[in-house]
């Protein structure tokens, strides 16, 4: 069912080595909610770029690998050079449910709030469990999302989701070219959101769903995206609490 009002949706896709999920990955998508595709590829080996192209979407190359959250910058570069007035990040891999786009992007169309992002424990703590999460991930999520609202002052059921969604205004007054260029991007952006104060943030409930092709990090770039994030939020900590604006209720 389309959206309400006239707003620009653009999805974007950081893409590396996604020749074997992306048409899987499109073919879900809630095209009637969305305005336009845009895939960065990262310097990928394989033909993702190849194949993105003859789905028609709209495709950047990176003429070498520039890391995670520097195909980030570009994705959210181009959605805006495009006209976006909502954003979203839907990795290619299949791993998120392309078909929740809708529920991301409908309290930012309605105005309830600047950036969602899916929560997989938002429903109950065991479903990620049950999708099919590592041990060792769902492990490492839960205690660094319980020491980042400890720290953050915050109550969400998740803080590591790769399934987000922002409005136009928020990507033009969030620092993101200034972040790193690894996976400790993502933490970086929520981080500085929180505590900018002035931004209303929601989790959405996403369901959990690990194939063999979507990518998971090692255990060793876990632990490391880890330590640099629980780093960063405790160096960017300010000594009062978030205001009410952070919302943790989930989506319609």
């Amino acid at each position: 069912m389309p959206l309400p009002g006239d707003k620009k949706v653009i999805v974007t896709m950081p893409a590396y080595k996604a020749a074997l999920t992306l048409e899987k990955t499109l073919h879900d998508l809630p095209r009637e909610s969305i305005d336009d595709i845009i895939l960065v590829d990262d310097a990928s080996p394989d033909n993702t770029a190849e194949i993105s192209r003859s789905l028609g979407i709209h495709t950047v190359d990176h003429s070498e690998n520039r890391g995670y959250g520097g195909n980030q910058k570009t994705c959210y570069d181009a959605a805006l050079a495009r006209g976006a007035d909502v954003v979203v990040l839907l990795h290619p891999d299949y791993q998120y449910d392309p078909k929740m786009v809708t529920d991301l992007v409908a309290p930012i169309i309605s105005g309830e709030a600047d950036f969602t992002f899916g929560s997989r424990f938002r429903r109950h703590w065991r479903d990620p469990l049950k999708g099919g999460m590592p041990l060792y991930r769902w492990v490492g999520n839960r205690i660094t999302t319980l020491i980042e609202n400890l720290v953050l002052g915050t109550h969400f059921t998740e803080l590591h989701s790769g399934y987000k969604a922002y409005n136009r205004c928020f990507l033009e007054n969030i620092p993101y070219h200034d972040y790193s260029d690894a996976f400790v991007f993502d933490s970086q952006m929520l981080v500085d959101a929180v505590l900018a104060r002035r931004f209303r943030i929601r989790e959405v409930a996403i369901p959990t769903r690990y194939t063999e092709e979507s990518s998971s990090a090692s255990i060793y770039n876990s632990l490391g995206y880890v330590f640099l994030t629980v780093i960063y939020a405790l160096r960017r900590r300010v000594h009062r609490r978030p205001q009410s604006q952070v919302d943790t209720q989930p989506g319609p």
